[in-house]
């Protein structure tokens, strides 16, 4: 695989890091103003328009690595609440109603608040960012996301000294979730990071993929993206951020302790107690009997996350 030159979190000259003819139709794009770099408005969103987002990129975080079809990334999901089979989201998730939607942000802050979705479309240029997924399952997806860094939502609402961890709390609603009675987990779903983790750059509030809306079994109409570890800590259709003092604990973490850890990094060093973590599946790619391929170490974004974990023992902090 090959990734472009990492140097720091700084700003890379944009031809450094956008393929010339992305570069060439982001001009363009700017040229129309704003209506090319966010949604237009909510009632285009919810009716599914689509997204003009901005050719840009974190540093490093832009993969080569051709993306999934947009057909295989929308079919083929996690997405317990309307199925635990992979293919069942996408048939049972257009019972989800994702207007009118908002987003409380609480806890250790000056400016807690409720973030309407308009609002949180307006409040940071859109950016395709095309990131790696690895479920712990052993499956893999290169996928075009859209959205901003997480950070600037934790920004605006001013986080004090005491907050140390962030908690994400998804929809839980039996009227549109058919699902939520199958007692895989305890409802509603709550995933966390640290605060600096949900502060990376890397760490994404996606709104859209392929150019467009997220579909509804992906996550609509937000959703996280975390792109160095294990799928499930992205948590979609989020209601709720908190920010916290003590580590929270996650629903996976709540089920099974000793299978899923709170920080559930990409390490192909730490098998998960069922099966390897050293090989993975890229979906779509030349069918069920392809040749897997290493996992990489933090799914690919080690010069970038790698700090982060300075002196942690990643065997016991799985």
């Amino acid at each position: 695989m090959h990734f472009l030159p990492d140097r720091g979190l700084g700003r890379l000259p944009e031809s450094e890091v956008t393929p010339r003819s992305l570069y060439a139709s982001r001009r363009e794009l700017l040229a129309l103003g704003a209506a090319a770099t966010l949604l237009p408005n909510l009632a285009q969103a919810q009716a599914g328009a689509k997204l003009a987002a901005i050719k840009s990129a974190v540093p490093g975080a832009m993969v080569l690595d051709k993306p999934t079809r947009m057909e295989d990334a929308t079919r083929y999901n996690n997405y317990y609440e309307f199925g635990t089979d992979k293919s069942e989201p996408a048939r049972n998730a257009h019972t989800l109603k994702t207007s009118p939607w908002s987003v409380l942000v609480e806890g250790e802050c000056a400016k807690p608040g409720r973030f309407d979705l308009e609002a949180l479309l307006k409040l940071s240029p859109m950016e395709e960012r095309i990131y790696r997924l690895r479920c712990v399952e052993g499956w893999s997806m290169v996928i075009p996301w859209i959205g901003y860094s997480m950070a600037e939502l934790i920004r605006k609402v001013e986080p004090n000294s005491r907050a140390k961890f962030v908690e994400f709390t998804t929809l839980a609603d039996k009227s549109q979730m058919p699902e939520l009675s199958n007692g895989a987990l305890d409802w509603p779903y709550v995933e966390g990071l640290r605060i600096d983790e949900a502060m990376h750059p890397l760490t994404l509030l996606a709104f859209g993929m392929y150019g467009e809306v997220l579909p509804k079994q992906n996550g609509a109409p937000l959703r996280l993206v975390v792109p160095w570890k294990y799928g499930f800590k992205s948590a979609k259709s989020i209601i709720k951020i908190r920010l916290v003092e003590k580590q929270p604990t996650s629903s996976w973490t709540k089920a099974a302790r000793q299978e899923y850890g709170f920080y559930s990094n990409v390490n192909p060093l730490v098998d998960h107690p069922r099966w390897s973590q050293a090989t993975e599946r890229r979906i779509g790619e030349d069918g069920l009997f392809a040749k897997k391929r290493p996992t990489l170490m933090f799914n690919g974004y080690e010069p970038q996350v790698g700090q982060l974990y300075a002196g942690l023992d990643l065997k016991k902090n799985y």
